[in-house]
C-alpha cells in the first residue's frame, strides 16, 4: 500500500487554525463570554515563547487544553456543531495545489490521512468535501457525553504524529519508499522521514534549507 500523507495547518489549510478559533470563540452569541478567562490563562505561557523563554510546543500543548477547558460542560452534539462553525470558514482558504495533489493521490489509489494536531472534530468537518482514507488528530476527551476536563488531551504533534501513523498502519505492508508526505514546518520532518517522497509547501526557513540540501520537492 502506497501512501499520500497530508497536514493541514499551512499546508491543506494555507493558514493557522488557531487565530481562527480565538476569534470564533471572542465573537460566538453563546460562549464568547468565556473568552476572557481562556486568554487570561495563555497570556504567561505565549508571551514567553514570542521571547523564545518557554517551548514553543509545550506553549501551543497548553493552548490546546485551555481551549479545550473554555468548552467544559457541551455535549458531543454541541462540540461538533461548534466545529463546524469553524470549518465552514475554511474551505476558502485551502491550497488549491495540494487539494489537486490529493485528488491525484485519490485517482491513483494511494492510501490517503490527514494528520494535525489540530483537533479531530474539526478537521473532520473542515473535509468532508475531500474523502481521507484515515484523519487523525487531537481527540478531545469526553465523559458522560460531556467534555472531560480532567483528561489530559494527547495533542498531535512532532514525534507523535508518526507514532500515531505507525499505529493506525500497524499489519499493514506499507511502500514507504514511493509514499508521499506534504507538509510546511521543520517539526513535522519525523513524518518527512517515513516517505521517499517528502513534499515541502509554502516550508518555514529551517524546512525550507533543509529540503534544499536534500533536494526535495518545494512548493510554493
Amino acid at each position: 500500500m502506497r501512501l499520500a500523507i497530508f497536514d493541514f495547518d499551512g499546508t491543506l489549510y494555507g493558514k493557522e487554525t488557531f487565530p481562527l478559533m480565538m476569534d470564533h470563540l471572542k465573537n460566538h452569541p453563546t460562549y464568547g463570554k468565556r473568552y476572557p478567562s481562556f486568554l487570561m490563562k495563555i497570556l504567561p505561557s505565549y508571551s514567553l515563547a514570542k521571547l523564545k523563554l518557554y517551548p514553543t510546543s509545550k506553549m501551543q500543548r497548553k493552548a490546546m487544553q485551555f481551549y479545550i477547558n473554555t468548552l467544559q460542560g457541551l455535549t458531543k452534539e454541541e462540540v461538533n456543531e461548534y466545529f463546524k462553525e469553524i470549518a465552514e470558514k475554511f474551505t476558502e482558504n485551502f491550497n488549491n495545489r495540494v487539494v489537486d495533489s490529493f485528488h491525484d493521490h485519490v485517482q491513483k489509489g494511494d492510501y490517503t490521512m490527514l494528520v494535525s494536531g489540530a483537533y479531530l472534530p474539526l478537521l473532520k468537518q473542515a473535509t468532508t468535501e475531500l474523502p481521507f482514507d484515515k484523519i487523525i488528530g487531537t481527540d478531545i476527551p469526553f465523559a458522560h457525553d460531556k467534555v472531560d476536563i480532567k483528561t489530559p488531551i494527547i495533542h498531535v504533534q512532532g514525534q507523535r504524529k508518526t507514532e500515531a501513523i505507525l499505529e493506525a498502519l500497524e499489519g499493514q505492508q506499507i511502500d514507504w519508499q514511493n509514499s508521499y508526505a506534504y507538509a510546511d514546518s521543520y517539526s513535522d520532518l519525523p513524518v518527512f522521514d517515513l516517505v521517499g517522497n517528502p513534499i515541502a509547501v509554502d516550508p518555514d526557513e529551517r524546512l525550507e534549507n533543509h529540503a534544499v540540501s536534500n533536494k526535495w520537492t518545494i512548493v510554493k
